[in-house]
């Protein structure tokens, strides 16, 4: 089993997208018994929620499932993951900071980096919590334009694994 673990800051808004986007691809892809997607915050202000309404609204309006509890991210599940994906580079420089060793602080990419036609040095989803629902609406469509590369690099990594 692959283990992938998205990340924002409370675990209500772009890492739940994600987790239901990227959950879509891979059980489209046909590798749901081998890839394992997950979700949680840096933060634990939402532990036990569930996803933001308008994070549930648009996922709903464009055909994705969630059912989702609110998370926080523990230095103790590197160990168990294999691609920790952080939404924005504040999210970056605080999972690497609590990665137990460096092999685990390399197992955390941003999302973005996956999209082809993101430009350098603009790789963060912007937090849509404190705007209107266009912001949600934006960070999908950045979800969503990363995910083929970043089910492309899980492809690859699956074959190193196997290798």
């Amino acid at each position: 089993m692959y283990r992938v673990c998205f990340v924002c800051t409370g675990n209500i808004c772009r890492s739940p997208m994600a987790e239901s986007v990227f959950r879509a691809r891979v059980e489209r892809a046909g590798l749901d018994a081998l890839v394992e997607v997950d979700s949680a915050g840096t933060g634990g202000w939402h532990e036990g929620d569930g996803a933001d309404p308008r994070t549930v609204s648009v996922l709903e309006a464009a055909g994705y499932a969630q059912d989702h509890r609110a998370r926080q991210f523990r230095s103790s599940w590197f160990s168990r993951l294999d691609l920790v994906i952080a939404l924005d580079a504040g999210h970056l420089r605080d999972l690497r900071a609590l990665a137990p060793t460096p092999q685990d602080a390399a197992k955390v990419r941003l999302l973005r980096s996956y999209d082809p036609a993101a430009t350098a040095g603009q790789y963060d989803v912007p937090d849509p919590y404190y705007g209107p629902i266009d912001g949600f609406e934006e960070c999908l469509e950045l979800i969503e334009a990363a995910g083929p590369g970043l089910l492309d690099a899980v492809r690859e990594a699956m074959k190193e694994h196997t290798a």
